[in-house]
């Protein structure tokens, strides 16, 4: 076995909680008349709203909201400057409420604008630009369905606007919320499309797009400002995803925006907080620019005047622009960069003036220097299919032999890309090689790639993790015989399935809310997802309301090869997850331990899918550092006092 570099030759030991601590100032956005910036920081232990004018510092800010018992991650300007929305959970169980904030009287209880039942959740939110003081909300009151409600936001007053006539139905509205297109999840997988007409409501057909290469949904379905167009993500008749527009008149299709070899990146419709799929003006609604997947993510400009601010804001920085957000008039902005040891600087730009200045750094404390660059590479499948992923290497070390972590992302139809990553940062931090993989059925790499993954859940999907592990063993970077898996959700599968479909290969595994059992997790998802997996769950991995199918699915679950499980494993999970239920965890957990092998579990009881308040990542963050320390043989931090 190799040698474990010596500390001695290793930059300091960066602690748990400078990585994974909440960031000092995050998610800034502008005001619509310009004056004032709202940001997010901490107060009260949690992540909350402040707000201060554009020439103004953090000691001259105001905390507008004051929830001490889950930070906010998602806010929205209104049109009028007395009120800020948010919107909130309670510890991770994903039913969002959008609350209202007073500006003029920042001190007072925010007042919760969507008093839903339990199971019922926002969706999103969009200012209503015909009636002024209105925002248009996707909710569902009614379980099965995601209806679009009118809500005043100085009185609360709530009315329905729009009720989606089937569950697979969505009604798409243009920014004065009049119904435009009509969207409809077919019984073959296909998206067929409608124009609605404005006075009788009557639909016309315009065409059929997507399928399985969709599997999680057609791209964005945006109304173009003039209500004549429907923008979507399609590959046509290309094996890369383009942004098209469907004419609302004729059903013509005409490429916005496409690169060769490469995909539009979806990744901004999964969550809040990643970056945008596409920019869009405050000032027309119009599309702007759009973001490819690269080795490095790239970013199409469509519209001329957006180019001069383009040009401007990337001499600013040497990372790939992440977010913007600008006045009305499109004078002032503030843009965020992807970097892969800069993590997300944020600066304020006056076009008018051309002057430029550095907002904030949300991790300060973090020095770009101790930190390891992310390089994109790429190898072939034992199959021939072209993978790409990404190789994390510790600083101030001979890369050879290596410990050699195999961190893997969720989804499966997601992706990793270049940018700070502080998983990948902390493992390198303490010694390890980090390798991330876009197994096929990632998302981001084309069409054959995405489809390439039906049927292969615990096959071919794992042959290409496998597959990229032993690259880098090939390469000389990796030791064979400390190799480590960890993931989340989809990930906390896949380390599920490397420990027992090849329990020989690990040397230690972190499952961290994963799948054990296919089947139960199907059928355990919230009900009104099920009529969106036809083309994902269903047909990637099958039906268990069919015998046949079932028993397959059993056949790829962890939870059936749990004797195979000799590899030392580490199990974490939120006890409110609406996605991945704790009873995912505990069956595999309580099976080990049934058989006296010992497997760690942490169990958090007011967190998700995925932990969010800084104490309980800190807490799984350490319990992965010990792990991976005693198994694989990386740096550790002494242990914090209980």
């Amino acid at each position: 076995m190799t040698e474990v570099p010596s500390r001695d030759s290793l930059p300091k030991l960066i602690e748990v909680e400078e990585f994974f601590a909440d960031p000092v100032f995050s998610g800034a956005s502008l005001s619509p008349d310009g004056t004032r910036i709202a940001y997010l920081a901490p107060k009260y232990g949690r992540t909350n709203v402040w707000v201060r004018g554009v020439d103004e510092e953090h000691e001259d800010a105001v905390c507008v909201t004051h929830d001490s018992r889950r930070g906010i991650k998602a806010y929205h300007w209104t049109d009028d400057p007395r009120w800020l929305l948010y919107m909130q959970d309670t510890d991770g169980n994903e039913d969002w409420h959008l609350f209202r904030v007073d500006l003029d009287a920042p001190d007072e209880p925010a007042v919760d604008l969507t008093p839903l039942e339990p199971g019922s959740r926002v969706f999103g939110v969009e200012p209503l630009k015909s009636v002024p003081g209105s925002v248009l909300v996707w909710m569902n009151q009614r379980p099965m369905f995601i209806d679009v409600f009118r809500i005043d936001v100085a009185t609360g007053e709530t009315a329905l606007h729009l009720e989606q006539p089937e569950p697979t139905t969505t009604i798409l509205v243009d920014r004065d919320g009049e119904a435009s297109f009509h969207s409809v999840l077919a019984d073959d997988g296909t998206y067929e499309f409608s124009a609605i007409d404005p006075g009788t409501g009557e639909r016309r057909f315009l065409g059929k797009h997507g399928g399985p290469e969709h599997p999680m949904g057609l791209p964005l379905q945006i109304v173009t400002p003039d209500g004549k167009g429907l923008l979507v993500g399609s590959y046509q008749d290309s094996d890369d995803l383009r942004l098209v527009r469907i004419d609302r008149g004729t059903g013509e299709e005409t490429v916005v925006a496409a690169v060769e070899g490469h995909s539009l990146c979806t990744m901004g419709l999964i969550a809040s907080g990643l970056p945008p799929v596409v920019f869009t003006s405050r000032r027309t609604g119009e599309v702007i620019a759009a973001r490819f997947v690269g080795d490095r993510p790239r970013i199409e400009v469509l519209d001329p005047d957006f180019a001069e601010v383009y040009a401007a804001l990337s001499a600013l920085s040497d990372g790939v622009l992440g977010t913007v957000s600008s006045d009305e008039s499109e004078q002032r902005w503030i843009a965020t960069f992807i970097h892969d040891r800069e993590p997300g600087a944020t600066w304020f730009y006056d076009h008018g003036t051309g002057r430029s200045r550095l907002l904030f750094s949300p991790y300060p404390q973090l020095d770009p220097a101790d930190l390891a660059p992310m390089t994109a590479v790429r190898f072939p499948a034992r199959d021939g299919l072209p993978l790409h992923g990404f190789l994390t290497l510790p600083v101030g070390v001979d890369h050879e032999g290596l410990p050699l972590v195999l961190l893997v992302h969720g989804g499966p139809w997601a992706h990793d890309s270049w940018g700070y990553d502080p998983e990948a940062q902390f493992l390198a931090n303490r010694g390890y090689a980090v390798l991330q993989v876009n197994f096929r059925g990632s998302s981001g790499y084309g069409k054959r790639h995405v489809t390439a993954a039906i049927g292969e859940f615990a096959g071919k999907m794992h042959d290409d993790l496998i597959d990229a592990a032993t690259w880098v063993v090939e390469q000389g970077y990796a030791d064979p015989a400390r190799i480590g898996i960890y993931g989340g959700s989809y990930g906390g599968y896949a380390a599920l399935v490397g420990v027992t479909v090849t329990p020989d290969y690990f040397a230690a595994a972190v499952d961290y809310v994963g799948i054990s059992d296919l089947a139960n997790f199907m059928r355990t998802l919230p009900p009104f997802l099920r009529p969106h997996l036809a083309n994902n769950w269903y047909h990637y991995v099958g039906d268990p309301d069919d015998s046949a199918q079932e028993a397959d699915m059993l056949a790829r679950s962890p939870i059936t090869m749990v004797d195979r499980i000799r590899t030392p494993l580490l199990v974490a999970q939120g006890a409110n997850d609406a996605r991945v239920v704790q009873q995912e965890s505990d069956n595999i957990v309580a099976s080990l331990r049934e058989r006296g092998v010992p497997v760690e579990y942490l169990l958090a009881e007011d967190e998700g899918h995925g932990f969010s308040n800084p104490e309980n990542q800190f807490r799984l963050y350490r319990a992965i550092e010990q792990h991976f320390a005693e198994h694989l043989g990386g740096r550790r931090s002494s242990p914090s006092p209980e």
